[in-house]
């Protein structure tokens, strides 16, 4: 009995034994497995599990940088960013504070303008922190959002700062500037080119989160890292110049009904800078898909969707799209500038040197399709027949300038043709800008063909960019010096410190100072006397040169049949013997059907002359000289003569050269057409309202298109209106209307004030 309770104790003992020892093994495997767990936590990916407890315990947010400003040569903002707000919900969070959705989602609508529906679709997503509701919420918005939440002690809605992009002068140099796209990011213009300049680096803010995942608010738990702000971009655009002429480059749009656009540039002569740049359609960047209502109107006759949508996408990108930079055109005459400065500098001629024009000339190469000899005519077919190289120029005789080419030789003429820039980009911005298309050297210096010498010599068969063309103006008549076009002057940091600047650079000198000072003076006879006569300015010395070319595509227009597109140009300088500024200016096929010749001394010389007359005195002080003969045809201020007695009023009147008539019985003036202080022609008749009824009404533009001035003048004050002119003197009876300031047919309050502009008409049918 007791041996057999020794064998059971023993038996037990090494059951507990056995126990003791499986349950050590199994846990030193267990400790083995969590130590090797531990160990790949804690050692082998330390870093991974580290930055997933931070994900789950820090909340970040992002602190957008402020885009630096955009600022015109004297220091007028183009384009600004101003704080706003992103309005954004943490759906978890409001699901663990058990937020009611539904009066959220109503009073966010109501506020922001948004969809009810999106916003609760938004909230369900209840693993989300961050959902945003609407970006770039501005100041009154943000505070009703803000007096809602505390009205309802709601939780979950948040804001994180941000910026919106503004663009003060809406149109104003659109395509310059380009614009901002949602994510506050440059899309186009100086906002895409300066873009790393402009945007700055986005800093962020780091929270710590609750247990339950939400930010916790206490200072102590959070950390931020400011916003590097965007450095300021200083252009050379001189904004007053460039809404001069933007007003009258929509003006001729207007009036010659163009239908392909515009482009115009102004330079600063000697330096390059760029003072305004403008084309057209343009847009406002403020909405910059928005498109004309034109076009809308146009675009939504289509039926099909997809033609539709990508018409859309047509007339947006055209509207963007920066032709002075972007396109090429063919110069015409305006190029026979660069040909005279070639002969002369070669000394092939001199201004007095004498040539003869009987209507064509012969070139080597040139046939017709039967191979028989093809004479180059001159544009006037019966010649200009003895003339000097000064005479050709303002008669813009292509016989002469045939003769020059052929005595230079295509070597050297496309030798000075690469030393003008024009077989490379300007560098303005090379990312848009085109290249010109001329032939290879071998083809132009062919010894059996010189038709592209001839060619090329009046500016015809190539095509160059705008802003070549204007560059290589300039040389000519700078002192010679081809320089480098200059958009951006310099970039500010925030405290207005400068980082870097752009000087004016010097390309090389493509003609000496005394051929320069030649050219000058031609280009002033141009305008003087020649086919530039229209572009002549009260006051000024302008000198300049008429251009027409022809496009090879013929175009059906309203009412003009089958015609060929044409486009007159004109580039213009001022002051003629010491430039500071030039103006090239060119119209993209007028419509056949205004009754003005299609040419670049009937178009696009008084355009550009009415740009001067403003940009001179306004915008570059610089004032006028009148001669005796201009003081006598300057419009005059109407004197205040209201609450005077008529006698009075009447010799007031007369002693600035005014007429008058009297409406009423009165003695004493209780109203006067047109208002004190407004300018208006010499010679007009003012209206002296005594005790009759005032006129309030509006009253219908007349059309006033090739009308003598006397003609204009009573056509306008039949209604009520008064007249004011720019252009030749009106005393000129050669004078026609070309441009006036309100379009036929718009109506106007009694007593309004038109401008028109008078052309030479002689020196416009010559010439066509």
């Amino acid at each position: 009995m007791q041996r057999k309770s020794k064998r059971k104790n023993t038996s037990r003992r090494g059951l507990l034994l056995r126990t003791v020892f499986l349950l050590a093994i199994c846990g030193i495997a267990a400790f083995a497995v969590l130590a090797a767990r531990l160990y790949d936590v804690q050692i082998t990916n330390h870093s991974y599990f580290q930055a997933r407890a931070l994900r789950g315990q820090l909340n970040h947010s992002t602190l957008v940088a402020s885009r630096g400003t955009i600022y015109d040569a004297n220091g007028n903002i183009l384009a600004v960013s101003a704080a706003v707000e992103t309005v954004f919900i943490s759906p978890l969070e409001m699901a663990l504070e058990e937020q009611d959705i539904g009066l959220i989602a109503t009073g966010l609508s109501a506020i922001l303008d948004v969809d009810r529906d999106m916003i609760v679709q938004r909230a369900s997503r209840t693993h989300s922190q961050y959902q945003v509701i609407k970006h770039q919420v501005e100041y009154e918005q943000a505070a009703l959002v803000r007096a809602f939440i505390r009205e309802h002690r709601i939780r979950g809605v948040h804001f994180e700062p941000g910026f919106r992009r503004y663009f003060p002068n809406d149109y104003l140099a659109s395509q310059i500037i380009g614009f901002v796209g949602a994510e506050h990011t440059g899309l186009d213009g100086v906002e895409m080119r300066y873009e790393n300049i402009l945007s700055g680096v986005s800093g962020r803010r780091v929270r710590m989160t609750s247990a339950r995942g939400t930010a916790l608010s206490f200072r102590d738990f959070e950390d931020t890292f400011e916003a590097q702000h965007g450095y300021n971009v200083h252009l050379t655009i001189d904004s007053t110049i460039q809404y001069f002429v933007e007003k009258h480059l929509t003006a001729a749009i207007d009036q010659y009904r163009v239908l392909n656009g515009a482009i115009c540039i102004a330079m600063n002569a000697r330096t390059g800078e760029i003072l305004a740049m403008a084309s057209y359609p343009n847009f406002n960047p403020n909405e910059f898909l928005r498109i004309s209502d034109r076009d809308m109107e146009r675009i939504t006759a289509i039926e099909d969707e997809d033609e539709r949508r990508e018409a859309l996408r047509d007339a947006q990108f055209r509207q963007w799209r920066n032709r002075a930079l972007t396109d090429t055109y063919e110069p015409g005459s305006v190029f026979k500038i660069i040909t005279k400065a070639m002969a002369i500098e070669e000394n092939i001629a001199d201004l007095d040197t004498v040539f003869e024009c009987h209507g064509r000339i012969s070139v080597l190469g040139r046939v017709d399709r039967n191979r028989d000899p093809l004479p180059l005519n001159c544009w006037r077919r019966w010649g200009h027949g003895s003339q000097t190289l000064d005479e050709a120029m303002q008669n813009s005789c292509n016989v002469v300038c045939v003769e020059l080419a052929l005595r230079l030789g295509a070597t050297r003429f496309y030798d000075y043709i690469e030393a003008f820039g024009l077989f490379e980009r300007s560098g303005l911005d090379n990312a848009s800008e085109s290249r010109s298309l001329w032939w290879d050297r071998p083809t132009f210096l062919n010894r059996h063909n010189h038709s592209q010498l001839a060619a090329a010599s009046i500016g015809q068969t190539f095509t160059i960019t705008p802003i070549q063309m204007i560059s290589a103006v300039s040389a000519t008549i700078n002192g010679g010096y081809l320089m480098q076009p200059l958009l951006v002057s310099h970039i500010t940091d925030r405290d207005g410190n400068i980082v870097s600047a752009n000087e004016p650079t010097v390309i090389r000198q493509v003609v000496s100072a005394g051929t320069s000072e030649a050219m000058r003076i031609m280009l002033e006879n141009v305008v003087v006397n020649g086919t530039g006569q229209n572009a002549q300015v009260r006051g000024y010395r302008v000198g300049g040169k008429t251009g027409t070319s022809e496009n090879v595509v013929q175009i059906v227009t309203a009412g003009d049949g089958a015609l060929k597109d044409l486009t007159p140009s004109f580039v213009g300088f001022a002051p003629a013997d010491d430039p500071e500024i030039v103006i090239l200016l060119m119209l993209d096929t007028p419509c056949h059907s205004t009754g003005l010749p299609i040419f670049g001394g009937s178009m696009a010389a008084p355009v550009v002359a009415n740009m001067f007359a403003d940009i001179l005195p306004l915008a570059m002080g610089i004032m006028p000289q009148y001669t005796e003969e201009e003081l006598q045809d300057l419009s005059v201020y109407v004197p205040r003569v209201t609450e005077r007695y008529v006698s009075g009023a009447v010799g007031s009147l007369m002693g600035v050269r005014l007429e008058h008539t009297v409406v009423g019985d009165g003695q004493m003036v209780s109203a006067q057409f047109p208002a004190p202080n407004m300018r208006i022609a010499p010679g007009s008749t003012v209206i002296l309202i005594t005790d009759a009824e005032v006129p309030d009404e509006d009253v219908s533009v007349p059309d006033l298109s090739g009308m003598t001035f006397e003609g204009a003048r009573r056509a306008l004050e039949s209604r009520g209106l008064f007249i004011r002119t720019t252009g030749v003197p009106q005393s000129d009876i050669r004078a026609r209307v070309s441009v006036q300031s309100v379009q036929a047919g718009d109506e106007v309050p009694f007593g309004s004030v038109i401008e028109v502009t008078l052309i030479d008409r002689d020196i416009v049918e010559q010439m066509h």
